[in-house]
């Protein structure tokens, strides 16, 4: 029986192993990650070399590959630089591979700048980013910056961008707090260079809660529409959803469409810019009763904007 045991032993490695070369499982969630990272001459090489390095662990946590997250980075310097793009590597290794290569720039801390880049790779195709998936940015930083920091934050998360901040300096807390996603307890870390391990998993783990929507959210926003994304409640078996968009001021006018069950997002297009919309999800289950989920969304100001039909994403 030992040298079946040895065997089966063997086969058993060899299958895990061929596992882990496939990537990640296909239900991981989908999603862009772009890491900022302060590059500039107020970071010592000491300090640029622990941050690479806790990047480099927190990517070897996260589910990447083509068919999950996709992870990008970015220095923050004089100019921002594109140390690799959306797509350019297609596994979890050669990811931490190219953080742990990546040579500081240098530079002065034009973190606005890079910010305003940051929202040009986060929805550019060229740059390998994907629509309708959830975007997420972490900005490592020491807490200081020569141009101004929440505008273009705040253009980013007003085109449903999750933010979080870890600050490795001492930093502004008001003005942090402001850069980060609410709550900021969740997504704004001020922790020393060297105990940048402490916050690994769980930023890990709010990274992943921001790529799996938990309910009804709007990301993507344009001057005349935006896009819908939801966690996946229903089967292509188990029933359908119901999509009702309607102006707040005039609920009897409601757009209607129907979703498969499989469906996780949806794209409205040719909305007013300057009108509250009421959107609700109404998950039709032919297994359990689900309650339908609501918000509220104003088309706003964007670089690009949509007036082609609706389209729907499916897990």
């Amino acid at each position: 029986m030992l040298p079946w045991t040895v065997l089966g032993l063997a086969l058993s490695l060899r299958l895990a192993r061929s596992g882990a070369e496939r990537g990640p499982p296909a239900s991981a969630p989908q999603g862009d990650l772009l890491f900022l990272l302060d590059s500039s001459a107020s970071v010592s090489h000491y300090e640029f070399s622990r941050v690479r390095e806790f990047l480099g662990r927190l990517a070897a946590l996260l589910p990447l590959g083509p068919g999950a997250l996709r992870a990008s980075l970015v220095h923050v310097g004089s100019r921002p630089h594109t140390e690799f793009p959306f797509g350019q590597h297609s596994s979890g290794s050669a990811i931490q591979d190219a953080i742990r290569a990546a040579a500081q720039r240098m530079g002065d801390t034009n973190t606005g700048l890079a910010l305003a880049y940051a929202k040009e790779q986060l929805f550019a195709k060229a740059a390998g980013a994907r629509p309708g998936v959830p975007k997420v940015l972490v900005w490592v930083t020491d807490g200081g910056s020569s141009d101004p920091v929440g505008p273009p934050m705040q253009e980013l998360k007003d085109l449903g961008v999750t933010v979080f901040v870890v600050s490795t300096g001492r930093g502004n807390l008001l003005e942090l707090s402001a850069a980060a996603s609410a709550p900021a307890e969740k997504h704004l870390h001020f922790v020393d260079v060297d105990d940048l391990h402490i916050i690994t998993q769980a930023l890990r783990g709010s990274i992943l809660d921001a790529m799996w929507p938990h309910q009804l959210r709007a990301s993507e926003v344009t001057s005349s529409g935006f896009r819908l994304a939801w966690p996946p409640l229903l089967t292509a078996d188990s029933g359908y959803y119901l999509l009702e968009l309607a102006p707040s001021a005039e609920p009897g006018t409601a757009r209607r469409q129907q979703l498969p069950g499989n469906a996780t997002g949806w794209a409205w297009a040719g909305l007013d810019p300057d009108t509250d919309y009421d959107v609700a999800l109404v998950p039709e289950s032919n297994v359990r009763l689900l309650r339908p989920q609501h918000l509220r969304r104003r088309p706003g100001r964007s670089a690009s904007s949509s007036r082609t039909p609706g389209r729907a994403a499916c897990a």
